[in-house]
């Protein structure tokens, strides 16, 4: 489908795909900045912390062929060390704010606000990666 349609309009396509996520990634950015001033709190910018940890092993211990990451045949001790990373940065990015709401130290707002700038980020890289998936879409 995307083949048929002229060139000026699959640039105006992937230009919108490039605006859908921009505008994902802000809103998540917002609400994590929102649920710590607006209840005057700043412990939840700790989860912030895992956000910038969570892509690190796919990064160091991936490669340059990122679909063996995807694949559950492979026996590669590295890819497993990597998912297994991946996955604990990806809990401790929920984790944390649910902590810090047992301890008492934020409020239902900011773990509400807390975990929806987490969803949203998630979104957004699934958005990405289905982005990347196409055969007519590229970067370069």
């Amino acid at each position: 489908m995307m083949a048929d349609l002229p060139s000026y309009l699959r640039n105006c396509l992937h230009a919108g795909k490039l605006a859908v996520l921009a505008i994902l990634v802000s809103l998540g950015i917002v609400l994590q900045i929102l649920a710590c001033a607006l209840y005057n709190n700043w412990w939840p910018m700790l989860t912030v912390i895992m956000y910038v940890l969570l892509p690190m092993p796919v990064l160091f211990f991936a490669g340059s062929n990122g679909s063996s990451l995807f694949s559950e045949s492979d026996n590669n001790s590295w890819v497993n060390a990597t998912k297994f990373l991946t996955g604990a940065s990806a809990v401790g990015s929920i984790a944390i704010p649910a902590i810090l709401k047992h301890a008492g130290v934020i409020g239902w707002g900011a773990l509400a606000m807390e975990l929806s700038s987490y969803f949203i980020f998630v979104l957004a890289i699934m958005c990405y990666i289905r982005m990347n998936g196409d055969d007519d879409y590229s970067f370069l």
